[in-house]
């Protein structure tokens, strides 16, 4: 390890990472007032896609920017396309104008979310990264818990654009912690000068690597699963079963702790078994739980309590996919993790953006469109694990 890293750094870079849930779980019990507000009923799918659309352009160019540049300052410059984009979708007037903003605070935000990943890989490898994944999961999971209830609360005694305002200074925040606070991990001499072309080619060969491209591919199903469940569950528990937005935020939040419990348990079965076999494990449970969702889904006279323990369940898949996955991902491309973070991070948020529309393009009312989706990302995610190499981690 070239730079002296702090022991707040999983701190740092979890609150970082965390503007991503803050961008989409605060606005999740907001869905049907801005749909009403816009007189659209596909504005909230179409924002969300957007919001998918920029994470997955952004990562493409902060990866190699921020090998190029280093760490600290693409993220401040990032950061601050946020905060301004966030004020924009306080202030949009349409559905049109909401999307695009959300888009263009999406390619901004994706720099604290890509570049965070690529420092772990810059100081930590293994079952070390795995830990220091998981330690930034345990602080980029209060988001997803407060982020709701905090979302709901604001559409209960004012507007949803204040939502977005919050979303701002989470975004000022994040800038003044960087700027004071966070060290760069990437020193000049491991900085790459690369051109264009080069970069292109870059990206080639990286997902010419089995390891790779597998478990990115892994990943990006299971993201596309987990996408298709925050686009599905405000219309299926808000819409379809009348829960208020209280109510569904809880259970969302619910969810999100039981994630953080199992990323949390993430390191400890890395350690002793390795990252295969968790993997391996994790997206058969995945399989099992989503095969459940669909029957449940299937037959509406079992009402809501069992599709809310089969969404429950299946964070035990989330949980331990999403870091393992990360660090088979990233373990063999030391010299440019910030490219391969980025190509990583593309691939997850383009299936997630595929996931998204095709649930809102097909809602019907009812928890079959999420259910449906959710199962066959399962089931290719299953697929691909099986040609992970043998030798991975």
């Amino acid at each position: 390890m070239s730079t002296a890293v702090p022991r707040r750094l999983p701190l740092m870079l979890g609150f970082l990472i965390a503007i991503g849930p803050v961008s989409v779980d605060m606005y999740l019990p907001a869905f049907p007032t801005i749909a009403r507000n816009f007189h659209d009923k596909a504005a909230p799918a179409l924002t969300l896609a957007a919001y998918f659309i920029g994470l997955a352009c952004g990562q493409m160019m902060q990866g190699p920017f921020s090998d190029r540049k280093g760490r600290r300052m693409p993220i401040m410059l990032g950061l601050s396309i946020y905060t301004v984009a966030s004020l924009g979708c306080a202030a949009s007037w349409g559905t049109v104008s909401l999307s695009v903003f959300r888009a263009l605070a999406a390619f901004g935000g994706s720099a604290a979310i890509v570049i965070p990943r690529a420092m772990v890989r810059d100081v930590s490898d293994g079952a070390a990264a795995a830990l220091l994944f998981s330690k930034l999961m345990l602080v980029m999971g209060v988001a997803p818990i407060i982020a709701p209830i905090l979302g709901s609360g604001v559409v209960l005694v004012a507007s949803w654009r204040v939502i977005f305002l919050l979303a701002a200074l989470y975004g000022v925040v994040a800038l003044w912690l960087v700027w004071r606070h966070l060290p760069d991990t990437l020193p000049l001499s491991r900085r790459s000068l690369i051109g264009v072309r080069s970069i292109i080619a870059r990206y080639g060969d990286i997902c010419l690597d089995r390891g790779f491209i597998t478990h990115a591919v892994v990943g990006m199903f299971t993201v596309s699963a987990m996408f298709a469940y925050i686009a599905g569950t405000p219309a299926v528990f808000i819409n379809h079963y009348h829960w208020s937005p209280t109510g569904y935020a809880a259970l969302f939040a619910t969810n999100a702790a039981a994630y953080i419990f199992f990323n949390q348990l993430n390191p400890r079965l890395v350690a002793r078994f390795g990252i295969r076999p968790v993997i391996t494990v994790a997206v058969s449970s995945l399989l099992v739980t989503t095969g459940a969702l669909m029957v449940f889904a299937l037959l509406p006279p079992f009402g809501a309590l069992p599709i809310m323990a089969a969404l429950f369940a299946s964070e035990f898949g989330f949980g331990l996919i999403m870091p393992s996955s990360m660090v088979g991902a990233l373990s063999r491309h030391q010299a440019h993790a910030g490219s391969a973070s980025a190509l990583m991070g593309t691939i997850q948020y383009c299936g997630g953006a595929i996931a998204g529309a095709l649930v809102g393009l097909y809602a019907n009312g009812t928890a079959r469109p999420m259910a449906v989706t959710m199962l066959g990302c399962a089931a290719l995610a299953a697929l691909v694990a099986a040609f992970r190499p043998r030798a991975a981690a």
